[in-house]
């Protein structure tokens, strides 16, 4: 029993070591209440009043994109959602392309931005 209470620390301790990716994302259609997989995401940073793209991403079978790779520091960022593709909201969905803009001050934090969608609206949030 105490060999198994040591080891179950051990893996904590490791696991809570590892960085999180600093910025991730899902889309969910409430719709279905599935994950929207296979939609393309791209992440952008305003930099001196231009748009500069810092990753791309592919949503998964549950609908997220676990992160793209980047330390994000403060600043202005975009994350947009090309829907065109995305048969589960029709064949020409209402909003083909969703652009959602957020600010990072607190770089110390992981920000998970989710979309709802469904074939004639969205929403957006913060989490966790």
């Amino acid at each position: 029993m105490l060999r198994i209470l040591f080891a179950t620390a051990a893996i904590a301790t490791t696991a809570g070591m590892a960085k999180a990716e600093d910025i991730s994302t899902h889309v969910l259609n409430i719709s279905t209440g599935q994950g929207g997989s296979g939609i393309p995401v791209t992440l952008d940073m305003q930099r001196d009043g231009d748009w500069t793209q810092l990753g791309t991403g592919t949503t998964q079978d549950n609908g997220r994109v676990e992160g793209f790779g980047i330390d994000a520091t403060s600043g202005l960022y975009r994350l947009t959602f090309d829907l065109s593709g995305y048969d589960a909201l029709g064949d020409a969905p209402f909003f083909p392309q969703i652009a959602v803009m957020f600010d990072i001050s607190d770089t110390d934090r992981h920000h998970h931005v989710p979309v709802l969608v469904s074939p004639y609206g969205y929403s957006t949030y913060l989490g966790n």
